[in-house]
């Protein structure tokens, strides 16, 4: 049974991952994950099978450490992703003093569909709370022409927001020195302050602003890609452990 299980899944992971390379090409981040866990579901079904055939050959003790394993895995990881998806219903207050807009890929001086969902949830929020001031975040990475925080305000401004209303932030190359760079620049940590970023992102974000030292820092969920959403949750799961890890969340 747990054999076939293992099976089907590791099927499954390969169909996934096939589905991510055709529609975000080969190159999409994070993409090989799947075939890792494939990989590791096939070998787990295999040492199954093997395992009934030749009993001895894993010990007891082998057995239930593995079983250990396995389980401490699974309940980090469902803990993790459970928290990650709470924090994908996460919208703020209204009226907040500032909204951090978190920055991500410039196809040279346009929006990438990430930061383009980003951008609208922020263009929303401001419709509706016109006293709110929004920094942009973002410096200038490879194949960008202009730095995120340029082109969000490009993107804003264009769709009626004024740029009275908003603070460029144009160093930063990670979610901690957006956040770092953003309070640096305003003291915005000290304030009622929203963040905004993708839905899977948004729990990271704020453990690393409390961490940081933000006063009850507030996310607000932007939309994410449907298809490529569960890949997301997946590939944010790490992040949060390797933030964990190093301290930051």
């Amino acid at each position: 049974m747990f054999s076939g299980i293992c099976t089907t899944a590791g099927v499954l992971f390969v169909i996934y991952y096939l589905v991510l390379v055709i529609y975000a090409g080969i190159t999409a981040d994070f993409a090989w994950i799947w075939l890792l866990g494939a990989a590791a579901l096939f070998g787990c079904a295999f040492l199954i099978r093997y395992g009934k055939v030749h009993p001895g050959f894993f010990p007891g003790w082998l057995r239930y450490a593995m079983t250990a394993v396995v389980i401490a895995g699974a309940v980090l990881f469902f803990s993790i992703c459970g928290k990650i998806i709470q924090g994908m219903t996460w919208k703020g207050d209204a009226d907040l003093d500032y909204v951090v807009v978190l920055g991500a890929q410039v196809k040279k001086d346009v929006p990438s569909r990430a930061l383009k969902k980003r951008l609208d949830e922020a263009l929303a929020y401001a419709e509706k709370n016109p006293d709110t001031i929004f920094i942009l975040s973002g410096g200038k990475g490879s194949g960008e022409d202009i730095t995120e925080a340029q082109c969000m305000k490009e993107y804003l401004t264009a769709r009626g927001i004024s740029e009275k209303r908003m603070i460029l932030e144009e160093k930063s190359t990670s979610t901690k020195e957006n956040l770092a760079f953003s309070h640096e620049l305003t003291g915005c940590a000290d304030s009622r302050t929203g963040i905004i970023s993708n839905n899977f992102h948004v729990y990271r974000a704020v453990k690393l602003a409390q961490k940081l030292g933000y006063n009850s820092p507030q996310g607000i969920a932007a939309a994410s890609d449907p298809l490529m959403q569960v890949h997301y949750v997946v590939r944010e799961v790490f992040a949060v452990v390797k933030e964990m890890i190093k301290g930051n969340v």
